[in-house]
C-alpha cells in the first residue's frame, strides 16, 4: 500500500461552507502530485421512519439545477464544537418538525473522497414525535416535508437522484427486508 505525507496546502478561496485549493502529496514511491481539493467541515444525514413512512424532504438545489431534490434530511456541521448526534436531532427537528426517542449511528462515508475530505455520519432515528409549532427551517431553505409510504420504499429510491438519500434508502430497504 503506498501512503503519502502533505507536502504543502494553497487555498485559493473560502466560503462559508468550504473552502478550496490544491494540495502537493509525497507518496512512498518517491512521486511528487498536486492534486484539487475542497475543504468540508462535515455532516450528517437522517434516516428517520415510523410504522408507515419514512420522512423526506423535497428542496430546491440550484447548484445542480433541481427544483425538487427528494432528500432525507440532512444537516452541514457549522458549529464546531457541537456533537454528531446533537446536530442530528437538531436537523430533524428544523426540517420535518420531529423528535426521535430512539437513535442509531448507521455509517460514516465520503461522498467524493477523489476531490473532499467531506465525511457524512448517517443516522436512523425512530420513535418518532411531532414538535409544538412544525418544523423550523433556515431562512434560506424551502423545504416540503414529504411522508413516503415504506411499503413503497423502492418508489423512494428510485424517484432520488441524490447521493446520501440513496445510501440511506437502500440501508432503511435492506433493513426492513431483515424484519
Amino acid at each position: 500500500m503506498i501512503q503519502f505525507t502533505v507536502e504543502s496546502t494553497k487555498v485559493e478561496w473560502e466560503g462559508r461552507v468550504l473552502k478550496a485549493g490544491s494540495e502537493t502529496y509525497l507518496f512512498s514511491d518517491g512521486t511528487t502530485h498536486v492534486y484539487d481539493k475542497v475543504w468540508h467541515a462535515g455532516a450528517v444525514t437522517i434516516v428517520p421512519y415510523d410504522e408507515h413512512h419514512v420522512w423526506l424532504v423535497r428542496q430546491p438545489r440550484p447548484a445542480s439545477g433541481q427544483s425538487d431534490c427528494l432528500e432525507i434530511p440532512a444537516g452541514k456541521r457549522d458549529r464546531p464544537d457541537e456533537a454528531l448526534l446533537d446536530l442530528a436531532k437538531r436537523e430533524l427537528v428544523e426540517e420535518i418538525g420531529k423528535h426521535a426517542s430512539d437513535w442509531r449511528t448507521i455509517k460514516g462515508f465520503y461522498p467524493t473522497p477523489g476531490l473532499s475530505n467531506e465525511f457524512i455520519t448517517l443516522f436512523a432515528a425512530t420513535g418518532l414525535s411531532d414538535v409544538p409549532g412544525g418544523a423550523v427551517p433556515d431562512d434560506d431553505e424551502n423545504i416540503e416535508i414529504v411522508p413516503w409510504p415504506l411499503e413503497d420504499i423502492n418508489g423512494a429510491i428510485d424517484a432520488t437522484n441524490d447521493g446520501k438519500t440513496l445510501i440511506g434508502l437502500l440501508w432503511l430497504a435492506r433493513e426492513l427486508s431483515l424484519r
